[in-house]
């Protein structure tokens, strides 16, 4: 197509990598891309662990979860630019308002999965884990996590795709760094070899993590499950 059409605003395969070898060679891209990666690593970590006690509590708790469903509700229903415009009116254009924003998006769908994880726990495991006397870490260890695994990985997976496109628009309306930055100065003067060169090694970033640390984490974590082949 862009062959055919020949305009700038199609740029062809290998406009899009000469800009991005250039944006490498000149270390804008790999700048931005720490900045981003830096934001979506304290964003994710700061939901996944509020998230996961919130889930927790309002699973295993009938009086925690009426409290706490109303505000959940209205969280998943309030729109992502909307939760960032009013973390930057109120805080200004600092970093923690940005992080903060990504966080108060991400936490409710977090607690959320992980709320139905915590209702399905065997309640036979946990009599198991009474009679031997578990403590409480042990309870949790050998007998939440196993069952929660499923839950903390749908919210994991989920959690990174939202936060990875949150993270972008923070960056677009209030941060000086990022990918998301980048692309918001290649609209401006419509240079689409850009922001396809920035977005491209978005992804790649975004499908390596997949590939290196959450496929393997994810089959290490299931191995128990596979039933024992039997003997020849």
């Amino acid at each position: 197509m862009s062959w055919l059409i020949r305009s700038p605003l199609l740029p062809s395969p290998s406009d899009v990598l000469g800009t991005l070898v250039r944006e490498a060679s000149s270390g804008d891209l790999w700048f931005h891309l720490s900045a981003t990666l830096r934001r979506v690593i304290v964003a994710f970590v700061l939901a996944m662990l509020l998230g996961v006690l919130i889930g927790l509590a309002m699973g295993r708790s009938i009086a925690i979860n009426a409290l706490f469903d109303p505000l959940l509700v209205l969280l998943l229903n309030l729109p992502a630019l909307v939760t960032i415009i009013l973390m930057y009116v109120w805080f200004g254009l600092v970093e923690s308002a940005a992080i903060m924003a990504v966080v108060i998006n991400k936490v409710p769908s977090v607690a959320v999965t992980i709320r139905e994880g915590a209702r399905s726990l065997d309640f036979r495991l946990e009599d198991m884990a009474t009679v031997y006397c578990f403590s409480g870490w042990q309870r949790f260890r050998e007998v939440w996590v196993p069952q929660l695994f499923p839950y903390l990985m749908a919210a994991t997976r989920g959690g990174l795709a939202l936060i990875w496109k949150i993270v972008l628009v923070v960056e677009l309306l209030g941060r000086s760094s990022g990918v998301g930055f980048q692309l918001q100065l290649a609209f401006q003067i419509f240079d689409v070899a850009t922001i396809l060169a920035y977005s491209l090694a978005f992804i790649a970033v975004v499908q390596l993590i997949e590939l290196v640390i959450l496929q393997p984490l994810e089959r290490r974590s299931n191995r128990w499950r596979k039933p024992e082949q039997p003997h020849a």
